[in-house]
């Protein structure tokens, strides 16, 4: 029987269930358990891809296609647990898929009610989860939200008839909560009692206490909580705040004996624990010298967690180059005149620009005079999806001399849409799920950049876009001195470009950062930093 781990959060919310639940994911992994991840979101949206980053950070994109949470991408850089769209469950999935059912007359007539109808699809899809690889022995299950919001209620009972069923041994109640500092220092324990009082009123004992605090708490503290919450003195644990990266946490975890717990609580023998590579990081991350300054230039800066992926993949360049990375966001609507460029970027002194992903038409033509400024200036330059296209428009306009050349997703009557839809997306208008999403192959052409990165020509990432290089200008770029360095395996579809007589000047269609981990840099992020560093050096 797979044991599963029920992590939940009391209090307030972005109390760090995500990072907690990835942590627990990856001492477990350290002790020779196969692990799976699941996030369990309230929101009624079917997945996370018609969400704004604004409202809910950057989208995560598993290997098949799915759309996903962005704690996704922590249990995809703390654990080596597989993520497909089976790990991301949510109120919109559960509704549907009971609705469709019941249109279906599967329920055979009968009163479709929370209990037991969502709250057994819940539990399918977490058991479904588990079983797609059948070596898995752990299924961690982060429920979104707070206890006590009405969204978060159908997956808590779910929890509570799995913990009834599957016994204690073999499910467990991890919570999360705060212990907040008042006047003086003091550190209260009342809202903590308060949310496992929440939680036992759901039926729901919680076995283990998660409570992030400001700094790690006494014993009196702890045999308080416990007291009070009716749970072990030694299962009390602090996630207290720290300067250095959250990379350190499952460390934290391990010195607190986390994963020992556990272990005896579901009845699993205790192993020897390997964190090697993590005690590896730390060191890296110590022995950093020097920094490099990037500038991100794009549209959602307002929210770090819109480009979180992108954030964490420079930072894991930063380590397997020796360098601390200083992230400079650059608003690109600024950057839409001359006068905004020079004002900004002239006076930035930073060694690398790199221009994320995204949608719509704001900013487009700042990020574009940054691709030209990077160009021109011989300042390394990473455009990802987006980013790549901009480098292709500023191609056209500045290069070709076509000054109204464009996408044709921002200017349909554009004269030279270098960029544009392919012939199975123009009639598409439910823009849920139906971009070009998901693991597909490129090959990387012989001398360049891409494939000095790699080592290997045949490459494999994540897509998440509708609009492609045009085909139909291959040619004139290319004669202009564009390299055109990946396509896809029918040669179909361009992939990556480089620019000429130039440091380092490459763009990709596709979504690297979603690969990288702390203890393996993504090859280009490694490469881009680098050759920031070599800038900053020179």
């Amino acid at each position: 029987m797979n044991k599963f781990i029920f992590v939940s959060g009391g209090v307030c919310s972005s109390l760090g269930k995500g990072v907690s639940a990835s942590s627990l994911g990856a001492l477990l992994e350290g002790r020779g358990l196969n692990v799976c991840m699941v996030k369990c979101d309230p929101y009624i949206n079917v997945n996370a891809g018609t969400m704004s980053p604004y409202q809910h950070g950057e989208v995560y994109v598993t290997d098949d296609g799915a759309e996903t949470d962005l704690d996704l991408g922590n249990y995809a850089r703390f654990t080596s647990a597989p993520l497909s769209r089976a790990n991301s469950i949510t109120t919109g999935q559960v509704y549907d898929a009971v609705i469709r059912k019941e249109r279906e007359g599967r329920y055979l007539g009968r009163c479709v009610q929370v209990i037991p109808h969502i709250t057994d699809e819940i539990k399918s899809r977490i058991t479904a989860a588990a079983k797609e690889d059948p070596d898995t022995d752990v299924v961690i299950v982060e429920i979104g939200g707070t206890v006590g919001d009405i969204e978060s209620i159908p997956f808590l009972e779910a929890a509570r008839q799995m913990i009834h069923e599957c016994g204690r041994s073999n499910a467990l109640s991890v919570h999360l909560t705060l212990i907040p500092e008042v006047g003086g220092g003091e550190l209260k324990t009342k809202p903590t009692q308060h949310s496992v009082q929440a939680m036992q009123e759901m039926g729901i004992q919680p076995d283990i206490l998660i409570c992030r605090a400001p700094a790690m708490l006494d014993g009196a503290t702890r045999r308080k909580i416990a007291q009070f919450c009716n749970v072990d003195t030694e299962a009390v644990f602090t996630s207290y705040n720290i300067d250095t990266t959250i990379y350190e946490i499952p460390l934290i975890f391990f010195d607190q004996k986390l994963d020992q717990v556990v272990l005896r609580k579901m009845g699993v023998e205790s192993r020897h624990a390997d964190l090697d590579g993590w005690y590896s990081m730390m060191k890296h991350l110590k022995s950093q010298q020097g920094t490099v300054r990037i500038g991100i230039v794009g549209k959602y800066m307002e929210l770090h967690d819109a480009y979180k992926s992108v954030y964490e993949a420079l930072f894991h360049a930063g380590l397997d180059n020796g360098v601390r990375v200083e992230l400079v966001k650059i608003d690109s609507t600024p950057l839409e005149d001359a006068a905004g460029v020079k004002n900004t970027l002239d006076s930035l002194n930073v060694n690398g620009i790199l221009v994320p992903g995204g949608f719509g038409q704001q900013g487009i033509n700042g990020m574009t005079n940054a691709a030209r400024w990077a160009r021109e200036n011989k300042i390394p330059y990473f455009g990802i999806c987006l980013g790549m296209q901009v480098m292709v428009i500023d191609w056209a306009r500045h290069v070709l001399g076509w000054e109204d050349a464009d996408s044709s997703e921002f200017n349909q009557d554009t004269r030279h849409p270098v960029i544009s839809l392919l012939e199975d997306q123009q009639e598409v208008k439910n823009y849920g799920g139906t971009m070009r999403l998901g693991k597909c192959g490129s090959v990387a052409e012989p001398g360049t950049l891409i494939l000095a990165a790699y080592g290997e020509a045949h490459i494999f990432e994540r897509h998440r876009h509708r609009y492609e290089f045009t085909n139909t200008y291959r040619k004139e770029m290319s004669e202009a001195g564009l390299k055109l360095s990946a396509f896809t395996p029918d040669g179909a579809l361009v992939e990556c470009i480089e620019w000429p007589d130039h440091p380092w000047g490459l763009g990709v269609q596709f979504h690297p950062e979603f690969k990288s981990k702390p203890t393996a840099a993504h090859p280009l992020f490694r490469d881009f930093i680098a050759a920031a560093k070599k800038k900053n050096e020179a």
